[in-house]
């Protein structure tokens, strides 16, 4: 029989692609979420009983050793950008680390991110890093996977910095620090596998990101040549982006938290010596090569607007 893997935050963003993978590749997946009538458009991905659903919270560990039963993988991809980092990134990872080694699981795949590090100055920085060393403590053998900045269709990245071109002045936040985007169905193609192939990829630690490395300044730019505007950049300076990331970040639907702010101070690329995607026989997509596909609607006129071709 195909093997059973559970997905926590299966109908997220990173989820969805993870599914689809999963479903080619004959696996039978089980989405495991709070809400799980939020993911039910991934039902008609997959064959005729392939997909399942379960409500689960992994703050709630009676829930995840229901959704983890008698599957063969897991996979947790839940992650915050606002809200209670320990308890979601440290407790919640250590929940399903747990649960996961407890129902007999071969391998569990831990999705992190760049930064993580226990030592961080930032919040989810520092949950991160805590929530991987609560898993490796739990579950040895997991494997962790530490993504870039990730773009695709639906995210919330490249999206939001498009829209912003439209606007007259772009104010830019840190426009010296580098960022290494990668492809969501890159990093998908790579959770897969790693849940699908333990003995490969077990026990191992990943970092992902794509062939480019941008500042923050490069990446308005090629957005805005994508889009076909020219707004005026106005560089924030720290002293005042640190003001109105404190000040705003109080505030529902701030553009940036002071935590945000304080994960900005670094850069977000792949570490020196990590392994990558290469590990997985995957070559990194640029941006130009899928982006440009849905950027289009951000022109003056959308897909009837005449196109030109974004600098490299």
């Amino acid at each position: 029989m195909s093997r059973l893997v559970t997905l926590f935050g299966g109908g997220g963003f990173l989820g969805r692609y993870v599914a689809q993978e999963l479903l080619k590749a004959g696996a039978r997946v089980r989405i495991a979420q709070r809400d799980p009538s939020q993911a039910l458009f991934l039902k008609p991905l997959g064959g005729l009983g392939q997909t399942q659903f379960v409500p689960a919270s992994i703050t709630k560990p009676d829930t995840i050793a229901l959704a983890v039963a008698g599957a063969d993988a897991v996979v947790n991809l839940v992650g915050i950008l606002k809200g209670d980092f320990d308890t979601i990134q440290r407790k919640g990872a250590a929940n399903v680390a747990s649960a996961a080694k407890a129902a007999g699981v071969d391998s569990l795949v831990h999705v992190s991110a760049i930064g993580a590090d226990p030592e961080s100055a930032s919040a989810y920085g520092r949950s991160k890093g805590e929530g991987e060393a609560a898993v490796r403590e739990a579950f040895a053998g997991a494997t962790i996977v530490r993504p870039s900045i990730l773009f695709g269709q639906e995210d919330d990245f490249l999206n939001r910095f498009a829209a912003m071109q439209a606007l007259p002045f772009v104010p830019v936040l840190r426009g010296a620090v580098k960022f290494q985007p990668v492809w969501v169905a890159d990093v998908a193609k790579a959770i897969a596998a790693a849940a699908l192939d333990p003995a490969a990829y077990g026990g191992k630690t990943y970092e992902f990101g794509g062939p480019e490395v941008v500042t923050m300044a490069e990446l308005n730019a090629w957005l805005a040549k994508a889009t076909g505007h020219n707004p005026t950049y106005v560089p924030v300076p720290d002293a005042i982006g640190a003001i109105l990331a404190t000040v705003a970040g109080m505030l529902p639907g701030a553009p940036i938290t002071r935590d945000q702010w304080l994960m900005l101070q670094s850069d977000n690329v792949v570490a020196s010596g990590m392994k990558g995607l290469e590990a997985f026989g995957i070559k990194p997509t640029p941006m130009e090569a899928v982006a440009l596909s849905w950027l289009v609607s951000y022109r003056s006129h959308g897909r009837f607007a005449q196109q030109t071709k974004p600098a490299a």
